[in-house]
C-alpha cells in the first residue's frame, strides 16, 4: 500500500491542478456538489489570515472542478467565520458536526480556534489546522500545517548561532500563540548546541495593547544582537511600531503567520532594516526533486496564472487541502474519519509546496526542520529573499 504514495509510480493520482483527470463518470454518476467544510478568520485580528485562506480555496476549488473534481463530482468549499474567536469556532464545528459533508475539516487558521475543536472532533471529522502552533498526538483526528513553531524556532536559533548572534531578546504574547512559542523556545535553548545561546530579556504582552512600548524599552536596554516577535497580524503591527519608535536597530524574527503582501505593505514606513522570517521552499524557489516542481508549477498556475502573487499565507492551506482531496479520490466521499486519518498517516514522500511530507512518524504534521528557509523582507525587490539553507543554517557568504 505504501508504495502508491511513490511519485514516481502515483504523480498522475496527485495531480489536483493543471493536469487531466483520469476519473470517469459512472453509469449514473452524481453531479451534486460535495460540499468541503472550512473554518477561518475572515474578521478579527486574524482577518488576513482567514482571507488567504479563503482565496486560496476558492482558487483550489475551481481547478479541482475542471479536474474532475472528486469520483467526478464537483466539489464546493464553504466557508465559516470563526471571528478569530475559540467559541465561536466550537460553535461552527457543532454546525459542521450536524451536516452530511465528508469526514474533514479545513481549518481553523489559528492556534487558540484550533485547539478549541480538537476534542470536538475526535473520532467524527479529520481536522487540518491551518496553523503550525498545535502539536497533535499520534493517535488525534488532528492535524497541524506547515513546520511546527518548534523547528521553526530551532531554525531561527542556528540561523543567529551560525551569523555569531548568541544574545536574544523575545517578545511574545500571552495567548495561546505566545504560549505555545514560549514553551517551544524553552525545549529549543535546552539543546546541547544552543548553550552559547543567553536569553537577555523575555517580555510579554497583551493582543489588545496599543503600545510595546515599555516592554520595547527594556529589551533595547538589555543589548540584544537579535528579538523574535512572534506576535501575529495587528499586534505585530504594535510590536514593530515600537521598535520604530525606540530606534532599536537589530534584525528582528518575525511569526510567518505574518509573510503577506498586504502585512508588508501596511507597514512599510516603519519596518526594521533586518525583517526576518522561517519561510518556506515555495517561496523560494526551492524545488529538490522533478515531483516538488511540478507540485509548486500546479500551486503558481492557480495563483500566477490569476494574476495572484503568492506569499506564504496564500500557500498554508494548500499542501493540506491537497491531501485531504487526495484521500478522498481515493478513499471515496463516504470514507470514515478513521479511514482518512489512517490513510494520511501512511503518506510519505509526498512533495508539497512547504516540502516533502512523510506522516509515519506520528507528528500529523509531515515535514520538520529541513523544510524551513529562514527568509529576509526585501523592500526594494518588494519581496522575501533566502539567507538561509534548509534547515536554518547561513548562506556562506
Amino acid at each position: 500500500m505504501l508504495g502508491r504514495f511513490r511519485f514516481g509510480r502515483l504523480l498522475g493520482a496527485l495531480a489536483l491542478v493543471g493536469l487531466a483527470s483520469a476519473v470517469m463518470p459512472a453509469r449514473a454518476a452524481d453531479t451534486t456538489p460535495l460540499v468541503i467544510y472550512s473554518i477561518a478568520s475572515l474578521t478579527g485580528f486574524g482577518a488576513f489570515l482567514g482571507k488567504a485562506q479563503q482565496d486560496t480555496l476558492q482558487r483550489l476549488e475551481v481547478s479541482v472542478n475542471k479536474n474532475g473534481g472528486i469520483k467526478g463530482r464537483p466539489i464546493h468549499i464553504e466557508l465559516y467565520d470563526d471571528q478569530t474567536n475559540p467559541q465561536v469556532a466550537v460553535q461552527l464545528v457543532d454546525q459542521v458536526l450536524a451536516k452530511n459533508g465528508p469526514a474533514i475539516l479545513v481549518g481553523p487558521g489559528l492556534t487558540a480556534p484550533c485547539l478549541a475543536v480538537m476534542p470536538l472532533v475526535q473520532g467524527k471529522l479529520v481536522q487540518y489546522c491551518a496553523s503550525p502552533g498545535i502539536h497533535p498526538a499520534k493517535d488525534s483526528y488532528s492535524f497541524s500545517s506547515s513546520v511546527s513553531t518548534t523547528d521553526l524556532v530551532k531554525a531561527f536559533v542556528r540561523y543567529f548561532r551560525g551569523k555569531g548572534m548568541t544574545r536574544i531578546a523575545v517578545l511574545f504574547p500571552t495567548d495561546a500563540t505566545g504560549q505555545d512559542a514560549d514553551k517551544n523556545l524553552a525545549e529549543v535553548l535546552a539543546l546541547p548546541e544552543n548553550k552559547d545561546i543567553k536569553l537577555v530579556a523575555h517580555e510579554y504582552m497583551n493582543n489588545a495593547d496599543l503600545s510595546v512600548a515599555a516592554q520595547i524599552s527594556k529589551i533595547k536596554a538589555a543589548n540584544p544582537q537579535a528579538l523574535i516577535a512572534w506576535t501575529i497580524g495587528t499586534p505585530t503591527g504594535s510590536v514593530l511600531h515600537g521598535i520604530n519608535d525606540a530606534g532599536l536597530d537589530i534584525p528582528v524574527a518575525l511569526s510567518n503567520a505574518n509573510m503577506t503582501f498586504p502585512a508588508m505593505k501596511q507597514w512599510a514606513t516603519f519596518l526594521p532594516k533586518e525583517l526576518l522570517f522561517p519561510g518556506a521552499p515555495f517561496l523560494a524557489g526551492v524545488t529538490g526533486s522533478a515531483q516538488q516542481r511540478v507540485a509548486i508549477q500546479q500551486f503558481f498556475d492557480v495563483t500566477k496564472g490569476q494574476g495572484v502573487q503568492p506569499d506564504f499565507q496564500t500557500g498554508l492551506i494548500w499542501d493540506p487541502a491537497v491531501l485531504m482531496i487526495t484521500a478522498l479520490r481515493s478513499l471515496g466521499t463516504d470514507a470514515s474519519a478513521t479511514q482518512i486519518r489512517d490513510y494520511i498517516d501512511k503518506i510519505h514522500d509526498f512533495a508539497g509546496i512547504a516540502g516533502v511530507y512523510d506522516f509515519r512518524d506520528g507528528s500529523h504534521r509531515g515535514l520538520s526542520q529541513k523544510d524551513v528557509i529562514v527568509m529576509r523582507w526585501d523592500a526594494g525587490k518588494n519581496n522575501w529573499i533566502a539567507v538561509s539553507k534548509l534547515g536554518g543554517a547561513p548562506e556562506t557568504p
